[in-house]
């Protein structure tokens, strides 16, 4: 049997965070197995879905490169396949048209709960045979057996079973003609030939439902495996409160997708004690009796862990190139200064997210016009005058600019001067890059230019001057 799987969001808003975990275990399961990955639009909420929600759905998946093998399928466009099964079944007996005004509906729903009892319809009109006009408006109801129970063996919890009695007769076809997303699904699932359904906890309550229409058509029934839900910190189900709406949102905070990948295999699904997975690991590792049945809570805490290790594990010429975006955002010209790949060895230890990075390097390309209040009031004082001269003059006497002959050039000037290497670093830090704090001064030195640094030895040392005069 060849494995098929698939993700299939609704269009109705971002890929969230359970979603895109839904995403990655199906998608990893197919892989695992050498199997398919179906992506599917179940855009049948025709007032709530939007081609926006579809972009940002198919951005997110891109972004986490969960590509799929077939798709993207979109149920609109199946309306005909849809209501062609119905029509069969009408012809079968296993579907029947309900001609129930709202009025009589809601009055039915009113007197059960009085009665204490479950709303449910009734099936006043599945075996009704008085007279109706064929212009006369009506749903098609599924014919849900009334005997016996519906039993599944989830392959997150084990044995689930419902009793027929408690579900009733499901509306597959609205009195527009349009048909319902439990009908839709399983039609789905049958024509894409899907051998397992992996989805949220939420979908429970749909499975027996969907199992009984896919028994009445003659089709396989999938294999089911839920998974539960995501909490926030606070043991509340994750929301919009708890930090990003969207996937998509964490690549806008400096996330790497391979952390956020990373992050979420783990948020339920475990492999010994190992925390650091490649894509390639996740794919031979992942089988879904290692998936736990209980809820999973978000640490951001974690996530940003593992995007610093990731920051600095990975290649630095492909975190560049995810860099890059961020430093667009930030409208900084690299064109005068170090590559992004020797900026991401330069910064990759201090920080913890790119957009962080991109946020702290711009001394590094373009001038600044001011120092830092603090830094400037605290270092560039009349004492750092001599020891910024002397090391200006050692920088500018420098033949071959690497690293090491800078760290030479200032450990010299503290030498030659008898005073620590802070009486001189913490000058210079504050000279070139306008600030307090930097990677190694050697490196920073090295990456800002021979020429630029000493213009802005130059700009501190007439900071200091016009500090004298006030």
């Amino acid at each position: 049997m060849k494995i098929k799987t698939r993700f299939a969001p609704s269009p109705t808003g971002y890929l969230h965070v359970g979603g895109a975990r839904t995403a990655l275990y199906s998608w990893l399961f197919a892989r695992n197995h050498g199997g398919e990955f179906v992506l599917r639009i179940e855009d049948t909420d025709l007032e709530r879905s939007t081609q926006q929600a579809i972009d940002a759905i198919m951005d997110g998946m891109n972004w986490l490169s969960l590509d799929w093998d077939e798709g993207p399928y979109y149920q609109t466009r199946r309306f005909d396949r849809y209501n062609a099964v119905i029509d069969e079944m009408l012809q079968a007996g296993t579907a029947y048209k309900c001609y129930c005004s709202r009025e009589r509906l809601e009055q039915l729903r009113e007197s059960q709960m009085a009665n204490g009892e479950k709303p449910r319809y009734d099936g006043h009109c599945r075996d009704g045979h008085q007279h109706h006009d064929a212009s006369e408006p009506c749903v098609v109801r599924f014919s849900n057996p009334q005997e016996g129970s519906v039993v599944f063996d989830d392959q997150i919890r084990g044995p689930i079973e419902f009793s027929n009695q408690e579900l009733d007769d499901l509306i597959i076809r609205r009195t527009d003609g349009s048909p319902t997303y439990n009908f839709c699904v399983v039609i789905d699932d049958w024509d894409m030939q899907i051998t397992h359904v992996i989805r949220g906890e939420d979908h429970i309550n749909n499975t027996p439902r969907q199992i009984n229409i896919l028994k009445a058509i003659g089709a396989q029934v999938p294999v089911y495996a839920h998974v539960s839900m995501i909490l926030g910190d606070d043991g509340k189900k994750l929301s919009k409160r708890h930090g990003a709406v969207g996937v998509k949102q964490y690549r806008d905070d400096g996330y790497l997708p391979e952390a956020l990948l990373n992050y979420l295999v783990r948020l339920g699904w475990s492999h010994g004690d190992q925390e650091i997975f490649s894509i390639d690991e996740m794919k031979h590792w992942f089988s879904l009796d290692a998936v736990s049945k209980s809820a999973s809570a978000f640490n951001t805490e974690k996530l940003l862990w593992l995007n610093h290790h990731y920051i600095n594990a990975l290649p630095a010429e492909y975190v560049a190139t995810q860099l890059q975006w961020h430093i667009d955002q930030e409208n900084i010209d690299t064109r005068n200064g170090p590559e992004l790949a020797a900026l991401v060895k330069l910064l990759g230890e201090r920080c913890k997210t790119l957009k962080e990075m991109a946020a702290s390097c711009r001394y590094f390309y373009e001038d600044f016009t001011e120092f830092d209040a603090d830094a400037a009031k605290k270092h560039l004082r009349p004492v750092a005058r001599q020891p910024l001269e002397v090391v200006r003059d050692k920088l500018v006497a420098i033949g071959s600019w690497t690293p090491e002959n800078v760290h030479h050039a200032i450990q010299s000037t503290a030498d030659e001067l008898g005073v620590g290497m802070g009486k001189v670093g913490m000058p210079l830090r504050v000279a070139v890059t306008g600030a307090g704090q930097s990677p190694g001064l050697d490196v920073t030195v090295h990456a800002i230019g021979q020429t630029r640094s000493v213009e802005r030895i130059n700009k501190a040392l007439d900071w200091i001057s016009a500090r004298e005069q006030q």
